[in-house]
């Protein structure tokens, strides 16, 4: 893409957003709200840090504990969480719907469906293996999913959710048949829970790849913004809308199956946080991307937290956290809607 073409889209962008008062009021990142954010943030995670059933400075052994297990859990945290939450904005953007995100377009069950192919054909395969066919699932589920958008009439905004939700349903039954076949439901039932019990050093390292993924976001935000458009209109202003989407799509599927891998399903995360954020701040994308972060990192944070001091010593995985929070945001959303009129197109 042309420096020209670039600049031309950021102005495009600019322009789009120049009609929200919340847009214009906190376009400006470095405000003292933002410095709070951040502050919190950091409590958050050192918080990560000290909880725990070993006494890290009581004993060098257990100081020894603390980075093979707990820096590791907390880094897969904070890069999830960030993941997951700007998955989200993306896929609100291409498709034109703030109720969409990977677990409600069935993303998350195709990268499952990945996971048990490959332990399936190939049960001796490392964990980068694994990733790899979650990650290609992913990918083919989320282009299905465009598939079908594009041969429904939308009549509601709800209808979009509603469809990944039923192919995600339809997708999860073949998944689990496959898992019963091979003796693989234990399995299947631990990654559908999403937890940060097993990462432990050695295993979360994969987790840095989507660390890339964010900051291509960041990078490619003023053509997301466009594109959110809708497709003639983002075409008009000289954007190559198919390119982008792909691109969208092949970030989406990369960071949904690097965390599926790793993780595990974080259910809701990316439709909670863009929200939130939008509620507060406006649809300035670009300006709204750090606080999508940093959303994103005290969402997951948080419930960890709740899911590690609730029933300790045991656990309590954060996925059932998240899809309790998710799901009560994910109704009040809809009633909002409701109440203003939103629902129909």
């Amino acid at each position: 893409m042309s420096t020209t073409l670039r600049q031309d889209l950021a102005q495009t962008s600019r322009e789009i957003m120049v009609e929200d008062p919340r847009s214009r009021r906190h376009r400006r990142l470095w405000t003292p709200a933002f410095v709070v954010a951040i502050l919190i943030t950091v409590a958050l995670v050192a918080l990560s840090l000290l909880v725990g059933q070993f006494d890290i400075f009581g004993d060098s052994e257990n100081f020894w504990m603390f980075w093979v297990t707990r820096l590791p859990r907390t880094i897969a945290l904070i890069l999830a969480g960030a993941a997951m939450a700007l998955c989200g904005v993306i896929m609100q953007l291409l498709t034109q719907n703030r109720f969409v995100e990977p677990s409600t377009m069935g993303t998350t069950e195709w990268a499952g469906l990945g996971l048990i192919l490959v332990m399936w054909l190939f049960p001796y395969a490392s964990l980068f293996e694994r990733m790899i066919g979650a990650v290609i699932m992913s990918f083919v589920g989320t282009m299905v999913f465009f598939a079908f958008l594009r041969r429904v009439s939308l009549k509601s905004s709800l209808i979009v959710p509603i469809i990944g939700i039923m192919l995600g349903a339809v997708v999860s039954s073949f998944s689990t048949y496959l898992a019963l076949m091979t003796d693989k439901l234990q399995t299947l039932g631990i990654w559908f829970q999403g937890s940060f019990t097993g990462v432990v050093q050695g295993r979360y390292e994969l987790l840095w790849i989507v660390l890339g993924v964010a900051v291509l976001v960041f990078l490619v935000a003023d053509q997301f913004t466009v594109a959110g458009l809708g497709k003639d209109m983002a075409t008009n202003v000289g954007l190559n809308y198919a390119v982008v989407l792909f691109l969208g799509t092949t970030m989406v599927a990369v960071a949904t199956g690097v965390t599926a891998t790793v993780i595990g399903t974080l259910p809701f995360l990316g439709l909670v946080v863009p929200n939130i954020v939008a509620l507060m701040r406006g649809d300035d994308l670009r300006s709204n991307l750090p606080w999508v972060v940093l959303v994103g990192i005290c969402t997951v944070t948080v419930c960890d937290l709740i899911g590690r001091l609730i029933i300790a010593p045991f656990e309590i995985p954060v996925g059932m956290v998240l899809g309790l929070v998710g799901g009560s945001v994910f109704l009040a959303l809809l009633l909002r809607q409701r109440r203003k009129g939103g629902l129909a197109r």
